[in-house]
């Protein structure tokens, strides 16, 4: 991974303005709005810096904003104690801030804030409505003519980076150097903290026998030359292992991950047909292993771009062929998706499922696909339901083909009969004959 290195020029003003984590956030005041970068993207000795700010009682009621919390951070400044210092608001929850609505819960608190977006639109948000006063961001070591990267991280941060009024950024040698719109200048920043920390890892999932039987249906969606989006997860995996045969793909995707990258390596995508970007892969943000960030660092064949640009449905549809792969939580009889509520409570967020669904469908010769199994709880809970349980993240005018081990359908042009019936045969059998009964109660059969 990049090592730091003197720089042969603006050694002098990365000198003036390097500090240590404790002093670099001893201007954050009480009642103030922090805002962080990401996963990969958020800088633990930092982090852990402000959480002992809190702790001793030095600060109070600062929020906080942020998509996507790793370990680092819940293990900061996501600590119960701390909370009503430091006041999350969370535009992705994650385990992190489940456990601590949790316990919040059984005190009668409200300690953690969830804030819907749809992920394109986060830079606008911060924009018109969260003005932020520090943000806190891990980046790639400078080079010799005082540039940092962002790396992994691209997203709202290199956006929301420039929007806030001081902006504290911790170098960390482990963060690769990424190209595309990812650059930094050392004169934007207010303060330079060096560290070196591994960066958190997105563990694999294991590929179950579900996972591949849905995969080689969604791969037999993919054309060569196809321009890809998939998410994160052992079916997203499994797809991408199910496209080894084909040629010349293309990738554009909110995120990056090693299975993407192991079609990259292997020669699968080329990014050769793509209309914009075209010879490189582009994503947003990034996660993976430790040699998935090695793949990153200094990979002129890989660029990451704002949120607002990748996740921007008019930018998706530029390329041609364009397939979007994501999952849901549950989906009802008419197609319509929740994937963010279990149980009653926000469990996740809607992310950019949204974006790329339009952006596919809007993209000549492009398809989008919810894929997912149909049951939870070793098949005592379908996914297929007669009514979602939370809130519609995919409307069921957006949603195109849905697969399950079950098969697929292509909902566009079907009516709430036809698709009702088709749900119903995707759904586990065990299910069927209550959702039968359930279509039957609501006029759709």
């Amino acid at each position: 991974m990049t090592t730091i290195t003197t720089p042969r020029r603006t050694t002098g003003e990365y000198t003036a303005k390097l500090t240590d984590p404790h002093t670099a956030v001893e201007q954050i005041e009480s009642h103030s709005t922090v805002a962080l970068g990401q996963a990969a993207g958020q800088p633990p000795a930092l982090m852990r810096a402000l959480a002992d700010r809190a702790r001793e009682h030095e600060i109070d009621e600062v929020k906080l904003y942020y998509f996507h919390a790793e370990q680092p951070m819940q293990d900061s400044l996501l600590r119960y104690e701390l909370m009503g210092a430091l006041r999350p608001h969370s535009m992705f929850l994650q385990r992190a801030e489940r456990e601590l609505i949790k316990q919040g819960d059984r005190d009668g608190r409200k300690v953690v804030s969830f804030v819907p977006t749809a992920f394109s639109q986060s830079i606008r948000l911060f924009a018109d409505r969260i003005p932020v006063d520090t943000f806190l961001v891990s980046v790639s070591p400078m080079d010799a003519n005082g540039y940092f990267t962002f790396g992994t991280n691209n997203d709202y941060t290199s956006s929301v980076a420039r929007q806030a009024k001081r902006l504290i950024v911790e170098v960390n040698a482990h963060m690769p150097r990424v190209f595309g719109a990812s650059a930094l200048h050392v004169s934007e920043v207010d303060a330079i903290v060096e560290h070196d920390e591994q960066l958190p890892e997105l563990p694999q999932r294991p590929i179950g026998d579900v996972d591949r039987t849905i995969a080689r249906r969604v791969a037999e969606l993919v054309p060569d030359h196809a321009c890809l989006q998939i998410g994160v997860g052992g079916l997203p995996q499994a797809v991408c292992e199910a496209l080894a045969d084909r040629t010349d793909l293309g990738i554009h995707s909110e995120v990056l991950t090693p299975a993407l990258a192991g079609l990259i390596e292997s020669g699968v995508v080329t990014n050769r047909y793509k209309a914009i970007h075209r010879g490189t892969s582009v994503f947003t943000f990034a996660m993976g292993d430790r040699a998935f960030y090695e793949f990153l660092d200094d990979n002129r064949g890989v660029e990451s771009h704002p949120v607002d640009h990748v996740n921007d449905p008019a930018v998706i549809a530029l390329n041609d062929n364009v397939v979007s792969v994501n999952s849901t939580i549950e989906m009802d009889l008419t197609g319509a998706c929740n994937s963010e509520w279990i149980n009653g409570h926000q469990y996740s967020a809607a992310g950019g499922q949204v974006d790329f669904v339009r952006g596919a469908y809007n993209s000549r010769g492009g398809l989008s696909v919810i894929a997912f199994a149909s049951t939870a709880k070793q098949g005592t809970i379908s996914k297929i339901v007669p009514r979602l349980s939370g809130p519609v993240t995919t409307a069921r005018n957006d949603v195109h083909h849905v697969a399950t081990e079950y098969g697929m359908v292509d909902l566009k042009g079907l009516s709430s009969t036809q698709r009702a019936q088709s749900l119903i045969a995707l759904a586990h059998p065990d299910h069927r004959a209550e959702l039968t009964e359930a279509a039957r109660d609501r006029h759709l059969i």
